[in-house]
């Protein structure tokens, strides 16, 4: 099952928590995986406690470390301005398994699944989601 949403990019961190867990208890899987995983080379997917503090902490670390206005060899190529926001998104990555147990996603209490867009601009974002159940052999 596919989740659509539109992004407002440079960092755009969202909760997909409830969703993902909704397409999980769709699927009817008792035990098993989930993967999480978004379209595109300038979004990633991970977890995070998803609180206003966390949220600024990585913006602030992620812009120390790869900031969007260097003068990237991206931008010379292609004359746009998003070599940053590849670079990001390649280090998180823009995939998740998780588990399933119980028909629910197995997270921590604090963890939730983020997508996060770092492109120079708004998007509108494709997250693909696929159940499989576990095996035991």
């Amino acid at each position: 099952m596919n989740i659509t949403l539109k992004t407002k990019g440079h960092t755009d961190i969202i909760d997909l928590t409830a969703k993902v867990g909704e397409v999980v208890k769709k699927s009817k899987i008792n035990n098993g995986f989930a993967l999480v995983f978004v379209t595109g080379s300038t979004a990633a997917i991970t977890t995070l406690e998803y609180e206003v503090g966390v949220i600024s902490d990585m913006k602030e670390t992620l812009d120390k470390l790869i900031p969007e206005e260097f003068n990237y060899h991206h931008h010379q190529k292609w004359g746009d301005r998003n070599g940053a926001a590849h670079l990001k998104a390649a280090i998180i990555g823009p995939d998740l398994l998780l588990p399933i147990g119980d028909s629910a996603l197995e997270l921590g209490r604090w963890q939730q699944i983020v997508l996060i867009d770092f492109d120079e601009r708004p998007r509108e974002r494709e997250i693909i989601v696929k159940c499989f159940n576990a095996s035991l052999t």
